[in-house]
């Protein structure tokens, strides 16, 4: 097998995505930067290589079965295993004033979108790449969630979690229950799967109206993707630690 560690980000052509690309890059991965629209991904893969990481472009549509089947073949044709998998793609789904989704006239064709990408997504993809990453001696998977997914800070009163966000909040619970699914199947695997939370970040996402910026933003899910064997398995992650469920 060979000794080069093989990444892949998805959404990976700007923000955290990019800054997750760029950090394990860093780390001597080779990375394979996921972008649903192939120009955005090349020019991404052009400025990571300017900056000296090893990178290569993966066309990827979450929400499309045979993108994800001719991602799996790129990677296998370019790398022949993956050892890190970072499930970074995500949508809000479309808000009204204020950045809110409210849940007594939101429109279900948008829940439907949301759920389909941030979550749907990355079973699609992660159940894809598997048989890649059963290839890696230290396999990691990295779920990209949110703050705003864990029932207990959206249920305390006493917490400012920002906007009403029914379809995209809820779709960040469910991925974070999903992630714990896996975990339980992999158990004993050596397969580690995490959720983290990068915060409030300036991207186009947020309308770059956050506080941190998009590296800060991938420092956990770079930890998370390079965990050392044993580590943590199953769990809900921010800088400071772990995130109540």
């Amino acid at each position: 097998m060979s000794e080069t560690r093989i990444a892949l980000v998805t959404g990976a052509n700007k923000g955290i995505g990019y800054e997750i690309a760029a950090g394990l890059g860093a780390l001597g991965y080779r990375v394979g930067v996921g972008a649903r629209d192939a120009a955005r991904g090349e020019a991404a893969v052009a400025k990571l290589r300017a900056a000296g990481v090893d990178a290569f472009g993966v066309p990827l549509d979450v929400t499309a079965d045979r993108s994800v089947g001719d991602a799996v073949r790129l990677v296998e044709r370019q790398a022949g295993h993956l050892d890190a998998l970072v499930n970074n793609a995500g949508i809000s789904g479309e808000t009204g004033p204020g950045w809110v989704q409210d849940p007594t006239t939101l429109d279900l064709d948008t829940v439907r979108a949301v759920v389909e990408t941030n979550v749907i997504g990355v079973i699609r993809v992660t159940n894809a790449m598997l048989p890649l990453l059963r290839r890696s001696t230290s396999p990691r998977i990295v779920n990209v969630s949110s703050s705003v997914g864990s029932l207990s800070l959206q249920a305390d009163p006493d917490i400012d979690v920002g906007p009403i966000m029914a379809a995209y909040a809820p779709s960040k619970s469910y991925l974070n229950a999903v992630t714990v699914q896996y975990a339980r199947h992999f158990a004993g695997t050596g397969i580690l799967i995490n959720a983290t939370s990068p915060g409030l970040v300036a991207t186009d996402f947020t309308g770059f109206a956050g506080p941190r910026t998009p590296a800060q933003g991938a420092a956990t899910p770079i930890r998370l993707a390079t965990l050392p064997d044993g580590g943590p398995t199953g769990s809900f992650f921010e800088d400071d630690g772990v995130i109540p469920w």
